[in-house]
């Protein structure tokens, strides 16, 4: 199932943006709305549903595995933001300022704060199984991100469940082989086969 979700350009402007600065949550709530749609209509449940995302997709997938731990069992996230609150500070964060906001704005701040998986990962939560992927030299999404997460993740889970990280070389794919390409499916399908 491929979900929709506010903050792309699918149903024009408007629809756009209502899922950015302070709005950016209505975007989260979209994708957790159709995960809860498969499951209500019995296409899945939550021991066999999994979610894959990458990039801004990457960051979709933290917001879902800390707001929504119940509803997935596997998530897989690539070169994701997961501290929204230090975005900014990397190479290629001001770059998302108009799509994200800012720490400097106090609403701003407060929305980045609500949803920014790092920040709001708890300890002794059954999270599903996870599998974070970045690359050492990424020049979109600083690795830090992936590493931060990772660790955070792997102290508060109370689930038997692994958390995994791999940092390959590239990054956002821009350099990769294309047996780099394929090994790094193969990684993914073996995780979500397991």
């Amino acid at each position: 199932a491929l979900a929709n979700i506010r903050g792309g350009s699918e149903y024009g402007e408007e629809w756009r943006k209502n899922a950015q600065l302070t709005k950016r949550q209505n975007a989260y709530d979209d994708f957790a709305a159709c995960a809860k749609y498969l499951i209500d209509h019995k296409y899945t449940n939550p021991k066999k549903l999994a979610i894959r995302g990458g990039s801004n997709g990457g960051l979709l997938m933290g917001v879902q595995l800390t707001q929504h731990p119940e509803l997935y069992r596997a998530v897989v996230a690539h070169v994701g933001i997961y501290d929204m609150l230090r975005s900014e500070l990397h190479a290629n964060g001001a770059f998302n300022v108009t799509e994200f906001g800012s720490v400097k704005d106090p609403d701003q701040f407060k929305a980045l704060y609500g949803y920014s998986p790092y920040h709001n990962v708890k300890d002794g939560v059954a999270y599903p199984a996870v599998f974070l992927l970045t690359g050492a030299n990424d020049s979109r999404v600083d690795p830090s991100n992936s590493l931060k997460m990772a660790a955070r993740l792997q102290a508060a889970t109370a689930s038997k469940l692994p958390i995994l990280l791999q940092v390959g070389g590239s990054g956002h794919g821009l350099d990769s082989s294309l047996s780099d390409r394929i090994g790094e499916q193969a990684d993914v399908y073996a995780f979500l086969f397991k």
